[in-house]
């Protein structure tokens, strides 16, 4: 995790995380990143996913942010030791950039937030706050190999929540699960960047989404696009 400043929204109250990792200097990292702004969380840290278990039993956290090599329990296989012991965390798994198809690999665990430890300052808070907020967030550099998986692993077409979206609106969502920019997006249709973000908006509502990390991936999971490299905004 590259630390430096960063500046994102700011979650409105203050909350518990639990970080898992096996290495000491980066537990002191993060625990200073995540405990200051604009976070400013209660940051509690364990070598060993088995103790945090014991550790969310005594005092619950908001927030899991685990690596995906922890021991002795795998992240990947944290959500449901915590569903077993009947405990409720949202979890996010960390990986070294060599680790990232585990990661991958990792996606349908029931964890909620995805990153490598290289992601920029800026992007992981931010993640971390959507993951608070009940959303679900990917890495940047994660998107194509995610995209990629879900593409792969689609057997059905899109959703009925699909057709409840306008000829334009569904032209639109190909576009945006393509990582296409809101400004090539306007210039291929015609239309506004102001145009485009009304219909983003109008997709978001009606699919249950909240940005376009979700809608490249739901797009994605449905077999709605072919994958693509890269992702612009």
């Amino acid at each position: 995790m590259r630390i430096g400043a960063a500046t994102v929204s700011v979650v409105p109250r203050s909350v518990r995380i639990l970080v898992i990792d096996r290495h000491p200097l980066f537990l002191d990292a993060i625990s200073r990143l995540l405990a200051t702004a604009p976070l400013q969380a209660q940051v509690v840290v364990t070598r060993s996913s088995l103790e945090a278990v014991t550790m969310l039993q005594a005092a619950p956290a908001d927030l899991i942010v685990c690596d995906v090599r922890a021991e002795p329990v795998p992240g990947p296989e944290l959500p449901r030791l915590l569903a077993e012991h009947n405990l409720e965390a949202r979890v996010v798994l960390l990986a070294d950039s060599e680790d990232v198809p585990l990661l991958v690999a990792s996606l349908l665990c029931g964890a909620s937030g995805f990153f490598t430890k290289d992601a920029p300052v800026e992007e992981f808070l931010g993640g971390l706050n959507a993951v608070l907020q009940g959303n679900y967030a990917v890495g940047q550099n994660l998107l194509q190999p995610v995209t990629a998986r879900l593409a792969s692993q689609a057997t059905s077409p899109p959703r009925d929540e699909d057709r409840q979206l306008s000829p334009a609106e569904h032209d639109i969502l190909v576009m945006v699960g393509q990582a296409q920019s809101i400004r090539a997006i306007a210039e291929a249709r015609g239309i506004s960047h102001e145009t485009v973000r009304n219909h983003l908006a109008s997709i978001y509502r009606k699919l249950g989404l909240h940005n376009r990390t979700e809608a490249i991936l739901w797009a994605a999971r449905t077999g709605l696009i072919h994958p693509v490299t890269g992702s612009r905004d």
